[in-house]
């Protein structure tokens, strides 16, 4: 039972991660109706700079453990945003009026260069880091040969991912952005003629998504300590596994489905081979897209003649 209860824990962590990510694909499908292939390569430079923001701090001789964090993911977010803007202002705004193939190649494309640029900037070797956040709780029962540790990063990890989706859900809602954004996933031709400026509120979209694809870069240099140029992939299509298992389109289901995933792959991790957890993962959206393509949350597309 307190095994059980590590890999559930282990399992919710990990899947606040693949729901931030998630966040990012469900986003741009909500306003463009088309998948982002290289988020997941967003994700990745986020968690290099944050590194390399860590790194930054410690050399400028800031040792107050809040503040260190708060200016990394400060730098974090603000760099990455950027390739985010790029990303969309290169790879699809010039194709957003073609074929549906033809920006999704465009964006296979931006993976890879991503990719590459990492390696080349920074190396292919992993990049270590040492833990700054230590400490936590036992949770084991009396006598238990297995302890059950909640550790401090965990809970920051889940608090932060629930209040980030709490503050963007009250954005999309009571917000002109929010509303702007709602006009032009409904008709993007009609929000235009009525005021909006849609190539705007795309940007601001992508943005939006590389910040929280930064946050989620920071929490993985922390909690692992270890990065590389390809984590970005692997990530990245379990979190898109993520939001088509939640119901792609669906701000709560990127997050539903990001903790099904986590705990998918931390039981299966946990109980069977840690070889064939990318195989689970991604055996669940295989099965997804046969029996319920609108996934858990999502609403099937009525198209209006």
């Amino acid at each position: 039972m307190d095994y059980l209860l590590q890999q559930l824990i282990n399992g919710v962590t990990l899947g606040a991660v693949y729901g931030l990510i998630a966040i990012g694909y469900t986003m741009v499908y909500g306003i463009i109706g088309m998948i982002n292939f290289a988020h997941g390569d967003i994700y990745m430079i986020g968690a290099f700079i944050s590194l390399i923001g860590l790194l930054l701090v410690g050399v400028l001789g800031i040792t107050y453990v809040p503040l260190a964090l708060l200016l990394v993911l400060v730098l974090a977010v603000l760099f990455t945003a950027v390739y985010g803007w790029a990303v969309e202002r290169l790879a699809y705004r010039p194709l957003r009026g073609s074929v549906k193939l033809a920006p999704l190649i465009s964006a296979i494309g931006m993976s890879i260069v991503l990719q590459n640029y990492v390696q080349l900037a920074q190396g292919a070797r992993v990049k270590p880091l040492q833990p700054i956040i230590r400490g936590g709780f036992d949770l084991s029962s009396a006598n238990a040969d297995y302890h059950v540790t909640l550790s401090y990063l965990q809970i920051i990890i889940v608090l932060l991912t629930v209040a980030l989706m709490a503050g963007f859900t009250a954005v999309i809602k009571a917000t002109p952005l929010g509303r702007a954004q709602r006009a032009t996933e409904q008709d993007m031709t009609m929000a235009s003629l009525l005021g909006i400026d849609v190539d705007r509120v795309i940007s601001t979209t992508f943005v939006i998504g590389a910040s929280l694809a930064a946050v989620a870069g920071l929490i993985v240099t922390l909690y692992y300590g270890v990065i590389d140029f390809y984590i970005g992939f692997v990530a990245g299509i379990k979190a898109f596994t993520a939001a088509v298992l939640g119901g792609i389109g669906s701000l709560p289901g990127a997050i539903l489905g990001g903790l099904l995933i986590g705990l998918i792959e931390a039981l299966w991790s946990g109980y069977f081979s840690i070889e064939y957890k990318d195989v689970a993962a991604f055996g669940v959206l295989v099965m997804v897209l046969i029996f319920r393509p609108t996934g858990l949350l999502g609403k099937p597309e009525i198209e209006k003649v």
